[in-house]
């Protein structure tokens, strides 16, 4: 009579996994599903179809709204393009003012976050009181900057003041 066994890739009889029904038994799982993953599929698959349902109406609906539509963006183009230009780019500012935002507020969070792990109880008071130097002088730079613009912004008021009203004052009331 034949032989059924069969070998596997190095030779070895493995007659359970490919012998009467072996092949089957070894793709499938052990043991069934648990029944939440009954439920799950039971309660989702209803949901799933009719939400399915619902966005294959709303694409024909918005395709037939632009069917009957077309011919009046055609008619109104020289008003309704610069305006949906200009609503396409304020939404573009707005949604990279967010982006922006959320990548600037997400990359303060990560070096607070790495500062913290980094440099908790590692920082010696001499270091501390070197930082707290450092920034007052810096401060006082600031400062000292701004008054000298300061200063500067209103000596250029002045003169320009000055000069205003030596030109109205050369000129007199008698002479055009």
């Amino acid at each position: 009579m034949a032989d059924h066994r069969r070998h596997d890739y190095y030779g070895r009889e493995d007659q359970d996994q490919y012998g009467a029904g072996g092949m089957m038994k070894s793709m499938l799982p052990e043991r069934g599903p648990s029944t939440q993953q009954i439920l799950a599929v039971v309660t989702l698959l209803p949901l799933g179809g009719f939400l399915l349902l619902v966005a294959g109406l709303v694409f024909v609906a918005t395709l037939i709204g632009l069917a009957v539509a077309t011919p009046v963006f055609v008619i109104c183009s020289p008003v309704i393009v610069p305006a949906a230009l200009a609503i396409g780019m304020a939404v573009m500012g707005f949604l990279t003012s967010g982006a922006f935002g959320i990548t600037a507020l997400s990359s303060l969070s990560w070096m607070a976050n790495y500062i913290r792990r980094t440099r908790v109880g590692a920082v010696v008071p001499e270091q501390m009181e070197h930082a707290k130097r450092r920034a007052q002088d810096v401060a006082g730079q600031v400062g000292q900057k701004a008054r000298d613009v300061g200063q500067a912004v209103q000596g250029k008021a002045q003169e320009a003041t000055r000069s205003v009203q030596e030109g109205v004052g050369s000129r007199s009331p008698g002479r055009t």
